[in-house]
């Protein structure tokens, strides 16, 4: 007897397309069957700061100069700072802990009061000429302040306190912070009935340290004027870490 060939039947698209999501919903419960489900994740941020009084300053002073001509403000001012220099240098500060931040020359104007429409007219020249100043014994700063006002120095933008070497403060702050973060996952890991399995991530942050002290306009000093008053206070060190554990139930 002979039998009739086999025939290939092809299914429509749309039944085609059916028979594929039937497909990958018949996977997706055989996988919900399967291994458990992910474990918990618990992710803290642990915090810490340290404090050590600072070892060094900065400071940043200089002379403005004014007179009627660019050439005779410029010469009044580089002598005005040369002797500023010469102050720094005979109080013991080293030639590498000085250097120049800024300078300018810049036309003074005279501006007419309204209604006139007279132009401006130049009156003169500003010169300004600063350094900055790094002051590694700070039992000297208060006397060399004062050295520095009688010298010539006329004004001053700023002062600022730190530390030579933050490498241990900065890590011991860091290391503070993990131990925090660790206390924190265990408490969260405790209070949700889970237990911590494994550290996945570690991610630390940066530090910061404290802010700047702002110095006041400095001004002619009296001969006699004792050395300037300066509170150091102390340099503090923030560290931040992010924890993430993974967790299963007890």
């Amino acid at each position: 007897m002979r039998h009739s060939p086999a025939r290939i039947v092809s299914l429509p698209r749309a039944a085609a397309s059916t028979a594929a999501v039937f497909a990958a919903a018949l996977a997706a419960t055989l996988a919900v069957a399967g291994p458990a489900a992910a474990a918990a994740t618990i992710t803290v941020v642990g915090e810490a700061k340290r404090t050590a009084p600072p070892d060094m300053a900065v400071l940043t002073t200089g002379v403005v100069s004014n007179a009627k001509t660019a050439d005779d403000a410029l010469a009044a001012n580089s002598k005005a700072v040369s002797e500023v220099i010469a102050a720094l240098k005979a109080a013991g500060i080293a030639p590498n802990d000085i250097s120049t931040s800024s300078f300018s020359i810049q036309p003074q104007q005279s501006y007419p009061q309204p209604p006139s429409r007279e132009t401006p007219k130049l009156i003169g020249f500003e010169v300004r000429n600063s350094v900055r100043i790094t002051v590694r014994d700070l039992g000297k700063l208060g006397g060399l302040l004062d050295k520095v006002v009688q010298s010539g120095a006329n004004q001053a933008s700023g002062l600022s306190f730190a530390l030579a070497d933050t490498d241990r403060l900065e890590g011991e702050a860091r290391a503070a912070s993990v131990k925090d973060a660790i206390e924190q996952a265990k408490g969260v890991a405790a209070a949700a009935g889970l237990r911590l399995t494994r550290i996945m991530s570690i991610q630390p942050e940066g530090q910061s340290g404290g802010p700047i002290m702002p110095a006041p306009m400095m001004m002619k000093a009296d001969s006699a004027r004792m050395a300037v008053p300066v509170e150091a206070g102390e340099i503090e060190v923030r560290a931040r870490t992010v924890l993430v554990y993974e967790a299963e139930p007890q």
